[in-house]
């Protein structure tokens, strides 16, 4: 969506036409708007929404037993529901081949450092960029493809107070981009604990639902509330995996890259481990780990791919956020 600035003509409006959308303007989903015309009422549906279910693919998602939670579902009304959503998404079965086509879509974003984007969920000590990448990746996701981006909008939850849109226009300026563009084009929220971290995620359904721009949701730091909020592991961990699940059926709902910004722990013997352990390990397939190196540079180790062999990538961090060594 983003277009490089120029100095004679002034600044682009905040929403020009995407190349992505020229290329295929058929959506990534149906709107649960749609089950009416398969005999679900109005107020049905607008309970199916109060409840972040946003779209029909939620709905199959959603389990019976969580609907039957929503106020005024009976379990006719669920049960009629689920076959509607049924009808319109029909078979989950499909052919490898069918799968490959369906993959086109799946979105490729530079982290602005092209030795890693030959790798990639990333975690790290302090100083090794995590959040910089958050920001990074913040601008190149509104770049056209063959700059790598997906020319799209990008949501910000941000947990810590890290955000600064001082650094999106110094990235902005990097790629030649109007930073007041960039910073239109992200939709930005500051969570206070993890209560209201979980109605960010949950808003940001219904939000992707009405504006198909969105191309990337990023929480940076997606444990740090968690942690606070939460000191028992039986406790902490069903809510991981609550928030999780949902950024989960996010990605699949509407085609958009969650990038959950995890931080790091120390353990016995000086090891290196994601804040979140297995739960969050568990969620994220590819797992990137990053430390320092030498004076400026950093290193980012592919941890875990189920397409990739281990290996090293070196970056460094500078005005222009991730760059290459």
């Amino acid at each position: 969506m983003a277009r490089a600035a120029s100095s004679a003509a002034p600044p682009p409006p905040s929403r020009p036409d995407s190349p992505v959308e020229e290329a295929d303007e058929t959506p990534y989903f149906d709107s649960v708007d749609e089950l009416q015309q398969h005999g679900i009422n109005v107020q049905d549906i607008l309970k199916l929404k109060a409840a972040a279910i946003n779209t029909v693919s939620g709905v199959s998602m959603t389990t019976r037993k969580q609907m039957l939670k929503i106020k005024g579902m009976s379990e006719a009304k669920v049960e009629k529901i689920k076959e509607a959503a049924h009808k319109m998404i029909g078979s989950s079965f499909a052919t490898g081949l069918e799968l490959q086509e369906k993959r086109k879509r799946v979105l490729i974003i530079s982290t602005g450092s092209k030795f890693v984007d030959a790798m990639l969920g990333v975690y790290g000590e302090y100083r090794t960029g995590k959040t910089q990448l958050a920001h990074t990746m913040s601008v190149v996701a509104q770049l056209p493809p063959d700059l790598g981006g997906a020319a799209g909008k990008v949501a910000y939850i941000d947990t810590e107070g890290t955000f600064r849109p001082d650094r999106i226009k110094s990235i902005a300026d990097r790629f030649g981009v109007n930073g007041d563009m960039a910073l239109e084009n992200i939709l930005y929220a500051r969570a206070f604990n993890s209560e209201h971290q979980m109605e960010l995620i949950n808003e940001c359904s219904q939000r992707f639902a009405e504006d198909k721009d969105f191309r990337l949701l990023i929480v940076d730091s997606i444990m740090a509330l968690f942690r606070v909020d939460f000191s028992g592991r039986g406790e902490l961990s069903e809510r991981q995996q609550k928030m999780l699940s949902k950024l989960s059926k996010l990605s699949e709902e509407f085609n958009v890259s969650p990038d959950p910004g995890a931080t790091m722990t120390f353990v016995a013997g000086g090891a290196l481990k994601p804040i979140g352990g297995h739960i969050l390990s568990h969620a994220s397939a590819t797992r990137i780990f990053l430390r320092k190196g030498r004076a400026e540079e950093r290193v980012a180790k592919l941890v875990d791919s189920p397409d990739k062999p281990e290996s090293e990538a070196s970056y460094k961090l500078d005005e222009g956020g991730w760059a290459d060594v």
